[in-house]
């Protein structure tokens, strides 16, 4: 899409509602479409969405290794409950191995070890996961309010880093909005989620950052 065929089409998306936008999606897709994932709060919704677009739609899930035991309970939960058709994708090297070699999680203080770090045990497993399911849309859970970053995007954007059409359904949500479709489709929650390769919230680990398609190769 062009950037003015990008506007038109978020403008026209933006009256529509999150299923619609998926629906829509998967039909321009050619039988390759995917979800991603990463089990963090309020995952469950864009998980619930997908699955009911397209029931067997791959959900790529890169798992480092560095998740809370809620967290895998509440992916194990979610796999079993909504039928997820899951693709999980692991770094090549092991948190055991990663630590022992250089040692605890990089903290916001180090950032080029934070970029280092998610390069390695983050990016690198989820360009290997996009290369093989080679998705041409590729749905995500980002929200406008997440960090300023996100704020920039859409509904719809073209992803430099993957080269598929990003679609983004719940978008404009607010988490009281989220909350309520949570609540409305009995979906469970997790609030214990803590991503090493972010290590604060309002930081981007790479996957939707400019950067991050750079590290992802150097960490190949």
């Amino acid at each position: 899409m062009t950037d003015a065929e990008l506007t038109q089409k978020n403008a026209e998306l933006r009256t529509k509602s999150p299923l619609e936008i998926v629906r829509w999606a998967i039909a321009q897709a050619g039988g390759r479409a995917l979800v991603s994932t990463n089990f963090r709060p309020y995952e469950a919704a864009i998980l619930h969405l997908a699955v009911q677009a397209q029931a067997d739609i791959p959900v790529l899930w890169v798992d480092h290794g560095y998740n809370r035991p809620a967290t895998y309970k509440h992916a194990e939960e979610l796999r079993t409950r909504l039928g997820l058709n899951l693709k999980p994708y692991l770094p090549r090297m092991t948190p055991a191995h990663r630590d022992a070699i250089h040692g605890p999680i990089p903290t916001t203080e180090d950032e080029a070890g934070l970029k280092k770090f998610s390069a390695v045990m983050k990016l690198e497993p989820f360009q290997r996961g996009m290369r093989e399911l080679a998705p041409t849309v590729w749905i995500t859970a980002l929200r406008k309010v997440q960090n300023p970053n996100r704020a920039g995007l859409d509904i719809l954007s073209q992803d430099a880093n993957f080269g598929a059409l990003k679609v983004s359904p719940f978008f404009y949500y607010s988490d009281a909005e989220l909350d309520a479709y949570l609540e409305a489709n009995q979906l469970p929650n997790e609030w214990d989620y803590f991503d090493p390769a972010k290590a604060d919230e309002k930081r981007e680990c790479g996957l939707h950052a400019a950067w991050g398609k750079a590290a992802a190769i150097a960490a190949s």
